[in-house]
């Protein structure tokens, strides 16, 4: 196992989490020298607030433990590709390096709808996508197969 998937797999803990509270399995760790100083997965339906993604908890989380909003020195390791609201978090808080798990072809602003990165703001975040991907989209198309037959009232059917 590579040191990116060891780390993805942390983030994919994380959207575990997420998972075991009916939310949308996102999960994403900040990584300073190989070790994890902020963690997060998705909390947008339990708290009601559209900021409440995985990655702005990781950051948020670093932030504190680390004195400051300067990330310059750290990773961020999400299961999938941030939106534009994450893209920017990550461009602000001047995280060195991205690496995400599958790709997000709705809202995907690394790559797949559109690359913030690539625009002209004063910092441009590394980023490394695919790793792990087949494990985090299967979180994901699992989590939303059984919200739809929760919704349809079909109880233990494939």
């Amino acid at each position: 196992m590579t040191e990116e998937e060891r780390l993805m797999r942390l983030a994919i803990e994380q959207a575990k989490k997420a998972y075991e509270i009916d939310e949308v399995p996102i999960g994403a760790v900040v990584v300073k020298d190989g070790e994890v100083v902020g963690a997060g997965f998705n909390k947008r339906e339990t708290g009601k607030n559209a900021l409440y993604h995985a990655e702005l908890a990781a950051i948020d989380e670093a932030c504190k433990n680390l004195g400051g909003w300067r990330l310059w020195q750290c990773d961020l390791y999400v299961t999938l590709e941030p939106c534009p609201m994450c893209a920017g978090a990550i461009i602000n808080s001047r995280l060195k390096k991205v690496v995400y798990g599958c790709e997000d072809y709705k809202a995907g602003s690394v790559k797949s709808v559109i690359n913030l990165f690539d625009l002209p703001y004063n910092h441009k975040p590394e980023y490394i996508s695919g790793v792990l991907a087949e494990e985090c989209s299967s979180l994901l198309t699992n989590f939303f197969k059984e919200l739809r037959k929760k919704k349809s009232g079909i109880k233990n059917a494939d």
